[in-house]
Order: C-alpha cells, then structure tokens, then sequence
C-alpha cells in the first residue's frame, strides 16, 4: 500500500470568528465543523504536529485559521488518496474561495469546506462508504 500523503482535518469553530487570512483578506467563520484537506509530500507527521501545534509562524492559510481562540482540531484523517481528489469527494460548502488552494490546479475553488453546525456526515464520500479499510484511517488529536 503506498504511504498516507494526504490528510483532512477536522475542525471545530466553537463560535463566529472574524479571521484575517494572510493576503486572502478577513472573513467570518461561522460556528461549527469544517473539513481542510492538505498534503505532505514528504514528513506527514511533522506537518500534523505542526498543525497541532500552538506556537509557529503564520506562513499557510490554515495557520491563520487554526490561530483563532475558538478554532480546535478535533479528530484527522489520513489518505493514500490525490488531494484534490479527496477534497472534490468532500461535500460541504466553499466558506472562503481559494483556501489552502493557491496552487491547485483542478479547480477545487477552495480546500476548506463548511460541513455544517454539527459533525455528522463530515467525511468524504469515500471515508462514508467504508473504503477507509483501504484507502484511509482516522486519527484522534490529543489535547494541547
């Protein structure tokens, strides 16, 4: 099997947040679950623990984001799976256009997504219809 590359995080906006996002501009993120798909081409646990981490250099969208005092990962998940693929198979609503996408290149529009105020049905199309046997695994975040 070839080695997880790709990742979704789940995040958790406990209450609205006005979030200045790099040069993207200030956005309102409205309380809930939010799906961000990303890759690491190499050291997928380094970019993980450094999602995690509370003390970094706001250099990626996500950073911003993740900043804010209301915003907690709450559970990842890994895949062997495209990025993109991933997160076209990731239904939700584009919150703010070219999140976490600057680079991509088939027209996700955004790599955020608002899965809505509760976590049910967060997962990717393909993480629900249990091909996370094969192609996925889940992975619980410890607390800060």
């Amino acid at each position: 099997m070839r080695p997880y590359t790709t990742y979704q995080l789940l995040l958790h906006v406990e209450r609205p947040v006005q979030v200045t996002v790099g040069k993207l501009g200030t956005y309102r993120f409205a309380r809930g679950y939010y799906l961000y798909t990303g890759s690491a081409k190499r050291n997928l646990r380094a970019r993980l623990l450094r999602h995690l981490s509370c003390h970094k250099k706001l250099r990626w969208h996500i950073d911003y984001l993740l900043h804010a005092p209301a915003v907690r990962i709450v559970d990842i998940c890994l895949s062997v799976e495209p990025e993109c693929m991933l997160n076209q198979h990731t239904s939700g609503e584009i919150s703010v256009r070219h999140f976490g996408s600057s680079d991509c290149r088939s027209g996700c529009g955004s790599h955020l997504k608002y899965a809505g105020p509760t976590p049910d049905r967060v997962w990717s199309d393909s993480d629900r219809a249990g091909r996370r046997s094969r192609h996925h695994d889940r992975v619980r975040p410890s607390p800060p």
